[in-house]
């Protein structure tokens, strides 16, 4: 039996390690270790609870608009605060985008890589190339000329010994599936959505007056002016520019996007019964009706993977666990706690850097464990789209049927790592398709003369009850984020936000129970020991977000990554 290391897992968002036993040519067990501690929690005690979205957006340096929605519904949730339409409208629109955006880069520049071997477009005809895109999309680049010119700049690229991106990857692995031409379209694909996606993030910018970290949020609202007559407020001219953004955002997902995922995924149908995880999933919902706050992605719980049924959600079963985590509960050893109740008391116990491997046995990340009704739940894409497919919403399910028609397979492919890729670009689908909906009923909104952007009854702390507890909650792009608050004499007392990530990155409970990271892994191929391509492609199939924009890098300024083989 071997154990491999992979630390750190490159191609994400912060420090994570992977431990892995190998027998037989396929992973027995895992553990999944996050090796970075922020504790922005305990920075929020004691501040004023309209501030705290600011603050929380530095949990992350790329999912700030995430935590600022969440945060904000937290508060709003402790005080009772119903928003205007219009500021409900331009929280979805901006959520909206966002989440579009995440998943194009996510597919494209942190994903497609553990499919797409780059060095395989140089061998390409870009002739067959323009063929074979056309027979799969109208989009205008797919030309012979256009995949001529990027194969000539990938090979003056590779001819300059610096691949940057392309740098440290396994080229050449036998896992790699794809004919020449498919990897040159995709490769293409790759740099065209460079560009399109600091394009239509420009939204973020009409909108919150910056990208990241927004700045137009407010408990109660937004503070961006409507006024469609002022050059100095959401006016007709900037709406029309939305307009413009949100169909150059739908168009790439439904000519690009969609079409490269469902080629790629017809050469790897072997893993539509690989990596199916922890079989229970969670998803809170998202982007309310303005008018009677009903969600359009429907919340729930699917357990044990019995899609004949949603469970309704019930926020207070989450708890958190820390046996296993470089924490310390002073008096509930072994037990979970609700967020209200939550702590962060950091204790480190681990080893001395620089170590081998971790003592699995006892605590090894700082990730918690959480977990709803005592199980370990999935969070993401898959679980949005599973719970949105089996409650019945109409556009997930006509859009989960398009997808297993094209591909030949059956809901039961959906518990996969390939389920879980193809998922996301569904969600992409559905989102751009529907955001414009949402900036056509805040015009009909203005339109009708209603400019209201803020409800300002109860933002003067006097009128606040000496107490007050709040849940916020967001289907993030990665998942399932909840912000819980506990406000006391006007000031935060306690606030825990348990993010997707934590979900999915979670180690063992007091019960032993993997996270699903770790069960995900479990039953995976490993062709090369040495080169675990296997073992990204599903990790990054979650798409880890552990401490945003953190690399590793030694003094020559180049990406370390650890691979150690017992």
């Amino acid at each position: 039996m071997a154990k491999i290391v992979v630390d750190p897992i490159t191609r994400i968002e912060g420090h994570l390690r992977i431990e892995a036993e190998i027998e037989d040519g396929k992973i027995k067990d895992a553990w999944s270790s996050s090796t970075m501690f922020r504790g922005i929690e305990k920075i929020l005690k004691g501040r004023d609870p309209r501030d705290a979205w600011y603050w929380t957006q530095r949990f992350c340096g790329v999912c700030t608009t995430v935590h600022s929605i969440a945060s904000i519904r937290a508060v709003e949730d402790a005080l009772k605060i119903k928003i205007p339409p219009n500021a409900q409208l331009i929280r979805n629109i901006i959520i909206g985008i966002q989440g579009v955006q995440d998943h194009v880069i996510h597919f494209y520049h942190l994903h497609a890589l553990d499919w797409v071997d780059i060095t395989s477009a140089l061998k390409a005809d870009p002739v067959k190339t323009a063929s074979l895109a056309a027979s799969i999309s109208d989009w205008p680049n797919n030309s012979a000329t256009h995949f001529k010119a990027v194969q000539e700049k990938l090979k003056a690229f590779v001819g300059t010994g610096r691949l940057g991106p392309f740098a440290n990857a396994y080229w050449g692995h036998p896992a790699y599936k794809l004919p020449p031409e498919a990897n040159l379209m995709a490769t293409a694909h790759y740099l065209e959505a460079l560009e399109w996606q600091k394009e239509v993030i420009k939204i973020h910018a009409i909108l919150g007056s910056k990208n990241p970290h927004p700045q137009t949020f407010l408990v109660g609202g937004m503070s961006i002016p409507v006024d469609p007559d002022s050059q100095n407020a959401l006016n007709a001219d900037r709406l029309i520019t939305i307009k413009r953004l949100l169909a150059k955002a739908q168009d790439f997902v439904e000519k690009v996007y969609i079409p490269d995922l469902l080629a790629i995924a017809s050469f790897y149908k072997d893993w539509a019964a690989i990596g199916g995880g922890a079989g229970n999933f969670l998803s809170y919902g998202e982007f309310p009706d303005p008018i009677n706050g009903n969600l359009w992605f429907p919340p729930g719980a699917i357990m044990n993977k019995d899609i004949s049924k949603v469970l309704p959600l019930d926020q207070q079963k989450v708890t958190e666990y820390v046996d296993h985590s470089w924490y310390e509960y002073q008096d509930a050893k072994g037990k979970g706690l609700h967020p209200w109740k939550g702590e962060s008391e950091a204790k480190y116990t681990g080893p001395k850097p620089p170590y081998e491997f971790l003592d699995t046995d006892k605590k090894y990340s700082w990730v918690k464990a959480p977990r709803y009704d005592e199980a370990a739940m999935e969070v993401g894409p898959l679980a949005r789209i599973l719970v949105a497919y089996v409650a019945g919403h109409k556009e997930s399910k006509a859009a989960v049927d398009m997808v297993l028609g094209k591909l030949g397979v059956g809901p039961a492919a959906l518990f996969s790592t390939l389920g879980r890729t193809a998922a996301r670009g569904i969600d992409a689908l559905l989102i751009a398709r529907q955001t414009p909906v949402w900036l056509d009923a805040l015009i009909a909104n203005i339109g009708k003369g209603d400019y209201r952007i803020h409800a300002n009854e109860m933002w003067d702390p006097k009128t606040w009850p000496a107490e007050a507890s709040g849940y916020g909650w967001h289907e993030a792009p990665r998942g399932a984020l909840g912000h819980w608050i506990k406000i006391k004499d006007q000031k935060i007392y306690n606030y825990q936000a348990v993010v997707p990530s934590t979900w999915n990155a979670s180690p063992r409970d007091a019960k032993g129970q993997r996270g699903p990271y770790e069960a995900a892994l479990v039953g995976t191929p490993v062709a090369k020991p040495d080169q675990p391509l296997e073992i990204l492609r599903t990790i990054h199939s979650f798409d880890p977000c552990l401490a945003c924009a953190v690399h590793v890098t030694d003094a020559t300024g180049n990406e370390l990554v650890r691979v150690k083989v017992s």
